[in-house]
């Protein structure tokens, strides 16, 4: 699938447009517009240019005469291409944009699709407030920049060449649907049958690079019981951070399935561990040595990402065992030691619920709970074809 095609993530539901499409797409036929047809039909299989095709076919037959003789089906079809275009906008949560596209196609579209316009208003708003109130809790400057490109249905020649060889990030969507963990995990009750009593490592504290870390051993029932008091330990949030469960829980390890992208390069699986916590749980920056695929399967997470050619900019620890972990401290950034890091371009998303993200090799990255969440990583290695052109 190409690249321009986007996922219907943080979706508005359009049930008018829906029932009358079909017929809507028919009367413009009859009135010649088989282009804008042909443009509006891929467009609602996610194809933004094609959406953005059709949107100004249609704004040039509302502007082909006098108002008084564009016919009505043409200001049903820019309405239509507004909802198209709108949504790949609220998918990239670029929510300004969704809101100026829908207030157009009320502004200048028909009567036939106004609720659809109205009802995808309403969620676009809603997500932009969200949005608004995660925004006082996360890094300066987030989701200000450069957004990580989401992609549907992605092959794996196309993973392979756009992101794995290019070493740039990507999320992907739409990949983990027929996962159990997608139901089960949000299922407390399952979650103390099949792993209540086992005991597993955790971590309380803001994270591991602070002095008042430390580690504990838990029942899973316990972790639990601290996730829902929100965090519930006097020393910090409890987290089951980068643990092997999936070795430990067999019940747990048949919820889920490895990628196909993971065996991409022809590497070899290396680790697959679990993450488990309430919202406000970090894992300062720092960078790991292998190909990552970073499952949201329960809840949702912030991601900042710095390009591995950054290394030297991030401060990287002298010290042996934290050589991987930068010293800055992105919830409270010391300008005075670390002048340049504002300014260091970075790629940034919220990773919903049901989102796969790519992490290259050596890439910097920071992640932040927004709610309670359970991840898994799959980390494998270079494959032969690895420095394939």
């Amino acid at each position: 699938m190409s690249s321009t095609t986007t996922p219907h993530g943080g979706d508005f539901d359009t049930p008018t447009l829906d029932m009358e499409s079909a017929e809507l797409l028919q009367t413009i036929s009859e009135h010649g517009g088989y282009a804008y047809v042909r443009m509006a039909s891929l467009a609602a299989t996610g194809d933004v240019r094609a959406a953005e095709a059709a949107l100004e076919m249609a704004w040039e037959q509302l502007h082909s005469g006098p108002w008084q003789s564009v016919l009505p089906v043409w200001r049903d079809a820019y309405s239509m291409a507004c909802l198209h275009v709108a949504r790949h906008h609220n998918g990239n949560g670029e929510f300004k944009e969704a809101l100026r596209v829908l207030d157009m196609g009320i502004i200048m579209g028909g009567t036939l699709l106004r609720k659809d316009l109205d009802s995808a208003i309403e969620k676009v708003s809603e997500r932009a407030n969200s949005s608004r109130r995660v925004l006082q809790l996360l890094p300066i400057k987030s989701l200000s920049s450069k957004i990580v490109e989401k992609r549907s249905g992605l092959s794996l020649d196309k993973f392979l060449k756009d992101h794995y060889l290019a070493g740039t990030p990507v999320i992907i969507s739409d990949c983990m649907v027929h996962w159990p963990a997608k139901t089960k995990w949000n299922n407390i009750d399952y979650l103390l049958r099949v792993a209540g009593d086992r005991t597993v490592p955790v971590e309380v504290g803001k994270n591991y690079l602070c002095t008042d870390w430390k580690q504990e051993l838990i029942t899973f029932s316990e972790l639990l019981q601290r996730i829902k008091s929100n965090g519930g330990s006097p020393g910090g949030p409890t987290y089951l951070a980068q643990h092997p469960l999936f070795d430990q829980i067999n019940e747990l390890r048949k919820d889920i399935f490895i990628p196909d992208y993971c065996f991409a390069g022809g590497g070899e699986l290396r680790s697959l561990n679990a993450w488990f916590g309430p919202a406000g749980t970090v894992t300062p920056l720092h960078h790991d040595p292998h190909h990552n695929i970073l499952a949201q399967v329960v809840g949702k997470k912030y991601v900042r990402l710095y390009s591995a050619s950054l290394s030297e900019e991030l401060y990287p620890y002298s010290e042996t065992m934290r050589t991987n972990s930068s010293q800055v401290d992105l919830d409270d950034i010391d300008e005075r030691k670390f002048p340049k890091v504002q300014d260091l371009e970075f790629v940034d998303c919220i990773l919903e619920e049901g989102d796969m993200l790519y992490i290259p090799p050596k890439w910097w990255h920071y992640v932040r709970s927004l709610t309670t969440s359970f991840s898994v990583s799959f980390w494998w290695s270079e494959g032969e074809c690895s420095d394939a052109p």
